[in-house]
């Protein structure tokens, strides 16, 4: 693995702006309440027709369709092309469900299609029926937008920052945990779907978990992260990952590594051992820029959840520190922070930016101190 240089603060600054815009605008443009209300998004289609779409970057040049339809009979297909209503190219998939409690799910379709071209917009059609959605596919090479924002929720803060989002043209939707705030509610799973489907439907969605996806209940539920599993599967296989918890992808000259807040990872776990394997074949020519995200933040001055990432980081830091990562955003607590470069508590040049970005417009609102 190629090693890169230490004295990042100019080089950064190009890549920062495309990340950071709507971090940046969204602390000068919005004066927020502690909370905003909820949001509960109704079914409206019949049951045959898709609902909840949301798509995902699978390996270089495919892209995952998700959604879900009541109806069990419908098939796990999409078709697409890139002429609005011609639809060139059809592909398969599978399809899954779960139970939690008394709530079954609906029939839960995840097909994967391509290859597909860069930059380019796409329109497809899933499961044979219902509306048209479209997608741009991230650019090949840079400049590449990304949106970062963390512990989104489905409230009318949410609705305001989704909304700004959206006057964007971004590439990449990063999500560093807390999707629904369903909290064993599964219902919420499928109001949220509903709810980010105008705007997940149109980018890809990468995610990974909080603590609100855990979803246990001491003995009589004791599996974790079940809905989570589900409906948000994420490229983890692609990249030698044994668990939809953590994983990494390419996308125009960048690997994105996401990790998993809520999962072992002392050196003898399974994840801190794919990340040594998954940070020693970085290429720095191809990918010179290196991002992670996680959960719960390592560096935090907020009185919120104080300390909460610092076994972690304690186990990781080092790995993360040597591999050269340019950036590591993190949620949880409910502020925009931004350190600068830092390694092991002390200011250092070759130690990667952390920015807490948390604010994304959760039910619980804002963590002001």
């Amino acid at each position: 693995m190629m090693m890169a240089k230490c004295n990042k603060s100019h080089v950064v600054i190009p890549l920062l702006l495309h990340i950071l815009c709507f971090l940046l605008f969204q602390g000068n443009a919005f004066s927020r309440q502690p909370s905003g209300k909820f949001i509960y998004t109704p079914q409206h289609r019949s049951d045959s027709d898709p609902e909840q779409v949301h798509i995902s970057l699978v390996g270089e040049d495919h892209i995952r369709v998700s959604w879900i339809t009541e109806d069990k009979h419908t098939e796990s297909v999409v078709e697409y092309g890139t002429k609005k209503g011609e639809y060139s190219t059809k592909a398969k998939g599978e399809h899954t469900s779960y139970h939690y409690f008394l709530y079954k799910s609906g029939k839960i379709h995840h097909v994967v299609i391509g290859p597909l071209q860069p930059d380019t917009t796409y329109f497809y059609r899933c499961g044979g029926s219902g509306p048209e959605f479209s997608f741009k596919t991230p650019p090949s090479k840079l400049p590449i937008e990304f949106v970062v924002v963390g512990d989104l929720g489905q409230t009318e803060w949410t609705e305001s920052t989704l909304k700004h989002i959206d006057s964007k043209d971004y590439d990449v939707f990063l999500l560093p945990g807390d999707l629904s705030y369903a909290d064993t509610q599964q219902p919420l799973w499928d109001s949220f779907g509903r709810f980010v489907e105008p705007y997940a439907s149109r980018r890809p969605w990468m995610v990974t978990e909080g603590n609100h996806e855990i979803e246990t209940i001491p003995i009589i539920h004791p599996h974790a992260f079940k809905a989570y599993n589900a409906r948000w599967p994420m490229p983890y296989k692609e990249r030698g990952s044994t668990s939809n918890l953590y994983y990494s992808f390419e996308v125009a000259s960048t690997h994105i590594i996401m990790l998993g807040s809520y999962t072992d990872f002392d050196e003898h776990s399974h994840q801190y051992k794919w990340l040594q394997s998954d940070l020693a074949k970085i290429n720095r020519k191809r990918t010179p820029w290196v991002i992670a995200l996680l959960h719960a933040p390592w560096y935090n001055t907020n009185e919120a959840h104080q300390g909460e990432g610092e076994s972690m980081r304690q186990a990781m830091e080092e790995l993360l520190y040597k591999a050269r990562v340019d950036l590591v955003f993190a949620g949880h607590v409910h502020a925009y922070e931004r350190f600068t470069r830092i390694y092991d508590n002390k200011e250092d040049s070759c130690g990667p930016l952390f920015v807490t970005i948390g604010d994304g417009g959760n039910r619980e609102g804002l963590a002001l101190t």
